[in-house]
């Protein structure tokens, strides 16, 4: 008898290297369940270690991020219904917001069987305050609701307050989503060890993100000057590259501004995020919203205590008095004061940091949230074919 063919999932995320730093387990473990792997996104340094894993990487022409205009949104929808209808895939798995709208259109054109939807959070239109934001938020509600009716696609939520906000939208039903916590975490990489410098003055605080305002950048900023200011003995380091395709993105002068002021360390992108929080005393993400921070979860498998912001996203990670600080978002004196607390206070970094380094091993390594989302596409290929 001769072999059955190996179902194909293909990946379709808008950067390779997100790809390699937020789903590669996942894939793995699909390409070790004999599936064939196609990774479908914009190509850089990248995607040679995602063709040295045994993937097949898809350069895509018109895969961006931000607004386009409807010309290229209908060049980028046409390259996708080409691509699913020549590689035919068994399961698209979407990730983010325009890979999930156009990736979905196109899949209901192309008879894409399954489908998995996966909101890595809810983007800015969502954390946009007032007026505007209302109005982004019921546009891109509108248009998920469209893209997202297929009967046989799982919308893939990575905390419950996203799924929440979109089924109480209407742009989901609650029936078919799913709620997987994260990308999860390599705990044997990231682990509690000596930190060199640590119960040495200045106490240092890392900030892993890219150079985005609503990630709390300059929420930070000015809360470790009022630090500075009350005499306390603080260094803040700021890991992340900025991103101009982004509408919140912090510019390379202002970065570089802040070093010569010397009230902080911007240290730009890493390689190395475990090394660079080896040398932290606590981690910090003042994020206006997220879906499951991975910077959050890597700082917490390192035994670090965490301040963050009481929104979706670093809820799930950030236990208030146990293993961090939660405090309100775009707010100064609270994140100024949470982080006094504990610069000043050794023992509590310990007892927090050793609270983190619990909760990740209980609940966010990344070997069981891939053996979740496998799960997740089995079920799905084996629903293929019957009626959903």
């Amino acid at each position: 008898m001769p072999a059955a063919t190996p179902r194909t999932i293909l990946y379709l995320v808008t950067e390779d290297f997100y790809f390699v730093s937020h789903r590669l387990p996942v894939a793995r473990a699909a390409r070790d369940a004999g599936m064939r792997v196609i990774v479908a996104t914009r190509v850089g340094a990248a995607s040679q270690r995602l063709r040295a894993e045994g993937f097949e990487v898809v350069a895509l022409q018109h895969l961006r991020r931000g607004a386009a205009g409807p010309q290229h949104d209908a060049r980028l929808l046409a390259e996708l219904v080409v691509l699913y209808r020549t590689r035919r895939p068994d399961l698209v798995h979407h990730v983010a917001a325009q890979p999930v709208l156009f990736g979905s259109l196109a899949a209901s054109i192309a008879s894409v069987p399954c489908r998995v939807n996966a909101f890595a959070g809810l983007g800015w239109a969502f954390t946009q305050p007032g007026a505007r934001g209302a109005v982004l938020s019921r546009a891109f509600s509108a248009a998920y609701r469209v893209a997202l009716g297929a009967p046989c696609s799982v919308v893939l939520f990575q905390n419950t307050d996203d799924r929440d906000t979109l089924v109480r939208t209407g742009a989901v039903r609650a029936e078919q989503t799913e709620v997987i916590r994260g990308s999860g975490v390599d705990l044997t990489q990231f682990k509690p060890a000596e930190r060199a410098g640590v119960g040495a003055d200045p106490v240092v605080v890392v900030f892993g993100a890219r150079m985005l305002r609503d990630k709390g950048v300059r929420e930070l900023v000015e809360a470790v000057r009022q630090l500075r200011a009350r005499g306390l003995p603080v260094e803040a380091r700021l890991y992340g590259a900025p991103d101009p395709e982004n509408p919140a993105n912090i510019d390379e002068r202002t970065l570089e501004a802040w070093n010569r002021e010397g009230v902080v360390r911007w240290m730009g992108a890493t390689g190395d995020m475990a090394g660079a929080l080896r040398a932290a005393d606590s981690a910090c993400l003042p994020s206006y919203r997220e879906g499951l921070p991975k910077f959050l979860l890597e700082a917490a498998a390192m035994g670090l205590p965490l301040v963050s912001c009481d929104v979706p996203g670093c809820r799930e990670v950030v236990q208030h008095g146990e293993n961090g600080l939660l405090v309100p978002a775009r707010e100064v004196v609270p994140l100024a004061d949470a982080l006094a607390t504990l610069v000043a206070d050794a023992d509590l970094r310990a007892r927090m940091g050793r609270a983190s380094r619990r909760l990740a091993e209980d609940a966010f390594g990344e070997g069981g949230v891939a053996a979740q989302t496998l799960a997740l596409y089995e079920r799905l290929l084996a629903q293929a074919g019957r009626p959903c």
